[in-house]
């Protein structure tokens, strides 16, 4: 999900949160609904909606063009580091 996103972020999600198209979003991957994807929501259908990966060219990529549209669990609300990231990003300076 670059540019969004960055590994090792840290996400604040709110379940039943309304959505909007151009918000981040969790939602379960259909294929496995163990595991959860953040993705960005494009367009509401019915019930679903239709996501997007903000990074098409990335490998491995997988949202709503593979698997079409799902439910959304949650809305991202915030995205921080953790403290951690913060202290070695300031020792390497």
């Amino acid at each position: 999900m670059l540019p969004a996103l960055r590994s090792g972020d840290w996400l604040w999600v709110r379940r039943g949160a309304r959505v909007r198209p151009g918000d981040l979003v969790v939602a379960r991957l259909p294929s496995d609904p163990r595991t959860l994807i953040v993705k960005r929501a494009r367009w509401r259908d019915g019930d679903d909606w239709w996501l997007e990966s903000d990074n098409q060219r990335a490998s491995g990529r997988r949202d709503s063009w593979d698997f079409g549209p799902v439910p959304v669990t949650g809305r991202v609300i915030l995205r921080y580091r953790p403290l951690r990231a913060w202290s070695l990003f300031l020792r390497a300076r």
